[in-house]
This record gives structure tokens, sequence and C-alpha cells, in this order.
């Protein structure tokens, strides 16, 4: 599929309310599935993979209900998980696959995890190596590195684990799997990870101890059915955060934004790169800080981005590499070799992408460095089934000379359905 964008020149006003943060509605699902009692989730995201988890619990005998952005969860206990009849199928979802590996470690019974071909790429070593030394028996290509991957569950026992890089979804899993272990499991990390698990688990009745860089939990503990209110994701805002930066003649504001310190890397970004922009309305939701973000047109400058800044922000590189591209001066990126097993090569992706529209991106191993001021133009481009790659293509076109012609534009579906809608919305 090809979606020709015109080159708007148009000023982007108004506002919109974002979509629930997807990390959050992973875990909400997941949580809400192995809990006892009813749990509802407001403000649901309704992309293809979030949806991926709900039909992997209900093969598991889950009982879920969708209404719109509405999920009420049957909740039926760690031990209520049935045995699946068929393959658990994850499709495009890395949290899904490595998240679930957590819970199932732990079972009483078989099961067998799926998925698509970006997915089959996808490096798991890192979560069944961890899971293994807790007593797991996984197998699955080359050794359990690769989907498809089978678990057949058994006792486990608690571990302490030091993550190689700091990484959410490595965190998570071993958590996971540590409620339903003998003894205490504990995380280390070299820099402080996305820290959504251990929020949720709370609101869960589960006990965790957590300091920058590590997070404990002890086996045996239940979780108890709660409501959960899911902030917009900041992942997904931080497109229009660059749209409304690099856009001629805008302002546009966005609500129900999620806050969350260990996510809020591209505000630091904002602020390196003299961006123009206001949270207000700022509160906490079902323990996660929310606001609304004010973003107008700016002078941009370069600025460099490594570090334990890295962890905070993985996600929005892709953007944040267009932002560059209009800033006054050079803008390098490094310590962030993990963006090479995300959904696609991202480093290589972004590099690739955005200089066929005029930019002047050089990629090296661990980042890119990015030369400003570049004006862009029109082309044929390619999300190369990436959503993330996507978005930022989509908003690039917003300012190119001449029309842009995206192939693969449905992977933006992954994660924000009303992409497209929103952005023409805005667009004045």
């Amino acid at each position: 599929m090809t979606k020709v964008l015109e080159s708007q020149k148009v000023s982007l006003k108004g506002e919109i309310a974002i979509p629930g943060d997807k990390s959050i509605s992973h875990r909400a699902v997941m949580f809400g599935s192995i809990a006892e009692g009813k749990t509802t989730v407001h403000n649901f995201l309704e992309g293809e993979d979030c949806l991926s988890t709900i039909e992997c619990f209900r093969a598991m005998g889950v009982e879920i209900n969708r209404t719109e952005d509405v999920v009420e969860i049957n909740g039926r206990g760690f031990n209520g998980l049935k045995e699946p009849s068929q393959l658990l199928d994850v499709g495009n979802s890395g949290t899904t696959t490595r998240l679930i590996l957590g819970l199932l470690a732990g079972t009483d019974f078989h099961s067998c995890l799926i998925g698509d071909d970006s997915i089959a790429k996808r490096p798991m070593a890192r979560v069944t190596v961890p899971l293994r030394l807790m007593g797991a028996k996984i197998d699955g290509r080359e050794n359990g590195q690769y989907t498809p991957l089978a678990v057949r569950g058994h006792a486990l026992k608690g571990i302490t684990y030091e993550s190689p890089v700091a990484s959410a979804q490595i965190k998570s899993a071993i958590l996971l799997a540590g409620i339903n272990a003998e003894g205490k499991t504990t995380v280390k990390e070299p820099h402080k990870s996305r820290d959504h698990t251990e929020r949720m688990l709370g609101a869960f009745g589960v006990e965790v101890e957590s300091d920058e860089t590590s997070a404990s939990v002890e086996g045996g503990q239940t979780l108890k059915g709660t409501t959960v209110n899911v902030p917009g994701d900041i992942s997904s805002a931080a497109f229009f955060l660059v749209a409304g930066a690099i856009v001629p003649n805008s302002r546009i504001r966005l609500q129900n934004v999620g806050l969350n310190p260990t996510r809020t890397g591209i505000v630091d970004v904002l602020d390196m790169m003299n961006v123009k922009y206001k949270i207000e309305a700022e509160r906490v939701e079902s323990g996660e800080p929310v606001g609304d973000f004010v973003v107008e047109t700016s002078d941009i400058k370069g600025t460099e981005i490594s570090g334990d800044l890295i962890p905070r922000l993985i996600d929005e590189i892709p953007i944040i590499a267009l932002l560059a591209t209009q800033a006054e001066g050079e803008t390098i990126i490094k310590d962030a070799a993990e963006l090479r097993v995300k959904e696609t090569d991202r480093i290589s992706t972004v590099a690739t992408e955005l200089n066929k529209l005029g930019a002047d991106i050089t990629p090296t191993e661990d980042g890119m460095i990015i030369k400003g001021g570049t004006p862009l133009h029109g082309g044929n481009i390619d999300s190369h089934g990436d959503h993330r790659i996507g978005m930022m293509l989509a908003v690039a076109s917003l300012i190119t000379s001449s029309k842009v012609e995206l192939e693969r534009p449905e992977a933006i579906s992954v994660s924000y359905p009303t992409f497209f809608e929103h952005l023409a919305k805005l667009s004045r």
C-alpha cells in the first residue's frame, strides 16, 4: 500500500487527545488477567500490538470484553490460566513476546509463541537467558534466540540478575517470573529503564522494592483486580511535539500525555534544542503523572544526545532525528545501539529514508550524526513496516517542497490507529 502525502504548506492549529500509552495498555491486560477479580481499563490503546496481547490471554481462558477504549478483564488469578489449545500469536509486538515469557515460565502447562516476520528477527535471548537461570524451560530457534519459542512451565527460583542493558522489557519479564518464583528476585540495570511495571504492580497490590538502578519482588504475591486509567502515550505525542515545532506558524495542544519521569527524555531534548513548549494541568492518574502540552513553531538548536538519557527516549529517536534536520548546527546521537534491534534497524532506516528527502545524516555504530538546516524535498519513502518510522516520515512530509509517497503506511496502526485523522484535524 502507498499513501500520497501532498506537501501541505500549512500551519498546525488546535488540540488533540493522545491515544493511550502502549506500554501501559499491554501491562494492564497482562496484570488484569493474572489478578483475582475484575479489572477495568480506560483509554486502552486499540493498536494492533495491544490487541495481540488481548488475544493471547483469551487463548489462555481469560474473559476480556472490549467496548471502544474501555476493556474489562475478569481475572483468573495466575493459577487460573489454562493451557492454550493453539499457538499464541504475538503479531508484531516485542513487548507481548518478552513480558509474556516471564509469565509463562512459571505456569504448569506448555505453550508456544509465534509472531510475524519482524518478531522472528528480534533477539529473545536477552529474556530467555535470565529466565533459564530461574529454572525456566524454554526452547526455540538458535537455542531460544528467536521465535517460535516453546515454554514448558516449571517451578522457578528467585535470582539477582545484572542486565547488560537498561531495558524495561527485560526487567519486566524477570519481575513477572519472580512473582511466581520461590524467594526474592532482583534486577539490576546500568541505567534506570521505564518503571511502568513497578508502578502498576503496586496498583495491583504487589509490593515492589526499587531504587535508581534496581527493582525487586518477593515470590508468592497475589494481584488484585483494580481500575487503570491509561495516560496518553508520550512516545506518540512526540511526533506532534516535533510537528508543532518545525511546521511554520503552528501552535497545538496535546491533551492527557503521560509524564512518567522514566519516559520524559523527549522533554529534556525539547529543552536542549530550544523548542517552545509548556506543560499545563499536571496531575496524577492511576499512579502515573499526566499533563497537557502546548507547543509552537521554534528556532531549533543542535545538541548531543547520549548516556543515561538514551533509555528515556529510545523510541523517540526517529522523530528527534527529523527535528535535528531542521536545527541550527549539528546534532550527535550516540550510545543508542539498542536502536538496531527494534522493529527495524532504526539507525540505518532513519538515515536511509530521511536522506532520500534531502537530509544529511551519517549513521554510526551506536547512533547518527545529523547536519541541521537542511531543506527537505519530496520523494518515495518506506516505513519498512515500522510504525515509528512511518509516523516520522509522515511528519517530514509536512515540510517538504513537493509530495511524498509513503510505502506501507498501514504499519502506523500498530501504535496510533488515528494518526492520520489527527494530522488532518490539526492542519490548517
